[in-house]
């Protein structure tokens, strides 16, 4: 049975908004791993144009396959959670403040503040972004980071796709196809796009905090990414010798859709090895298709 939304109130922005989340919690058929009294959780955070619908089965997939738990939300305005009110745009700051205030609001107020033991955040693209800077600013409250197709600083190819992307939405169907995860298309869709495009953003970087993050990084890219290079994951890697650098082949932006058994593989090796390790150590691996 496919999991249900439930809604939470979260303090942010001065307000108050509504947050769609959904648990995940490994199959009776999962035979990959022994059931465990206190299985990992991994906290799923989406790309620019994500929710929580927007994820499919992938987390689901990933948790059967770990036997992990599994906390999946849609930021606000995207999904089914409060949408940007009218004319509000976002700053160059964004997601800066999902990570230091947003995730951190979520987290206490879903009782996880607590837990001896700490999550583990997957992100996609600039829900990989938000991960890297959660872990940089809250280093003992993360136990690792697996970053798909983040960005850590704006390339031209990202902008390039970004603004194809604005000229699709108001030519073709894809308004439409974007209001089946959405309650509001055009919150979801503005968002993420008018301050990517806007011309201070071009200088936005997280490349500095990186030193910062304690844990273990798993940074994950595809070689037919057309919104980023293997420029953001080796990056990553050169400002924080600890992570693990995943290529893949016949792969583009959303290696959960494109590659999921050899995402879900890279993911499941990453946290049985640093599930109770404390020390690490950087590589880097090619997969092939």
């Amino acid at each position: 049975m496919a999991a249900r939304s439930e809604f939470v109130d979260v303090a942010f922005d001065g307000g108050s908004v509504r947050i769609e989340c959904q648990w995940i919690t490994p199959g009776r058929d999962a035979a990959a791993q022994p059931q465990r009294a206190d299985p990992p959780l991994v906290v799923f955070l989406h790309e620019g144009l994500g929710s929580v619908a927007m994820w499919k089965d992938y987390p689901q997939a990933l948790c059967d396959a770990g036997g992990y738990r599994g906390l999946v939300y849609s930021r606000p305005g995207y999904g089914r959670s409060t949408p940007r009110a009218q004319g509000e745009r976002w700053d160059v700051d964004f997601m800066h403040r999902q990570a230091r205030e947003l995730l951190p609001a979520l987290v206490e107020r879903l009782g996880l503040a607590g837990d001896a033991r700490r999550p583990w955040l997957l992100g996609h693209s600039d829900g990989g972004s938000i991960a890297v800077i959660y872990a940089a600013t809250f280093p003992a409250r993360v136990a690792g980071v697996i970053a798909v197709a983040p960005h850590i600083f704006v390339e031209e190819v990202s902008l390039q796709s970004i603004a194809q992307a604005r000229d699709a939405y108001r030519l073709t169907e894809i308004k439409g196809k974007l209001a089946r995860y959405h309650d509001d298309a055009d919150s979801a869709f503005f968002g993420w796009n008018d301050i990517w495009l806007d011309p201070r953003f071009r200088t936005w970087s997280i490349e500095t905090m990186l030193p910062a993050i304690a844990c273990p990084i798993l940074a994950v890219q595809g070689t037919g990414d057309a919104y980023g290079t293997l420029a953001q994951v080796e990056g990553i890697r050169a400002r924080a010798p600890q992570a693990e650098v995943v290529v893949l082949d016949d792969c583009g932006h959303s290696p959960q859709r494109d590659r999921p058994e050899a995402l879900t593989a890279a993911v499941t090796d990453f946290i049985s090895r640093h599930a109770t390790a404390r020390s690490f150590e950087g590589g880097i691996h090619e997969a092939s298709p």
